[in-house]
């Protein structure tokens, strides 16, 4: 049986939206409660859909948005961080319909070097759009949005 196409696993909801509720301590310290969400691959997609030029998203205010959503504690970042890459993937899989992942940033502005063409991508993307990256570390090289708080989207 051949594997499912990007765009099959996007549309690919489960059981998905639910709440699960978590009992590992230190988890729920870290995320300030017991109630996650798991939210369905295709809801990060209109979420990054809707991300016009010029501004820009962190995977941190998307999950926050679902989670406030759906009256969860959290949203969990494991399946998020997931999901992003999948609605990145799904987008470069189809010929028309495309959203704008590159504006899907990491925490603190970060670039995510997982999206399909890398960081020089997302980068080109980006600086097309008139948002200056930059580079930190000496070995590891990341690259942000210089000020990406003055050009965040919110969602409503």
């Amino acid at each position: 049986m051949a594997s499912k196409t990007f765009n099959e696993k996007l549309k690919d909801s489960k059981d998905m939206p639910k709440i699960v509720v978590i009992e590992n301590s230190r988890a729920i310290r870290t995320y300030g409660g017991t109630d996650m969400l798991i939210a369905p691959p295709i809801f990060y997609h209109e979420i990054m859909a809707e991300v016009p030029r010029g501004k820009v998203i962190t995977a941190v205010d998307i999950r926050e948005f679902l989670a406030k959503q759906y009256d969860a504690d959290f949203t969990c970042p494991m399946t998020s961080g997931i999901f992003i890459n999948l609605a990145a993937r799904a987008s470069c899989e189809r010929d028309h319909d495309r959203i704008p992942f590159w504006r899907t940033l990491k925490s603190n502005g970060e670039l995510n070097p997982k999206y399909p063409g890398g960081i020089e991508y997302q980068k080109k993307m980006l600086e097309a759009e008139g948002l200056e990256i930059y580079c930190r570390g000496r070995k590891h090289f990341r690259y942000y949005v210089k000020n990406y708080e003055n050009n965040l989207y919110k969602l409503e």
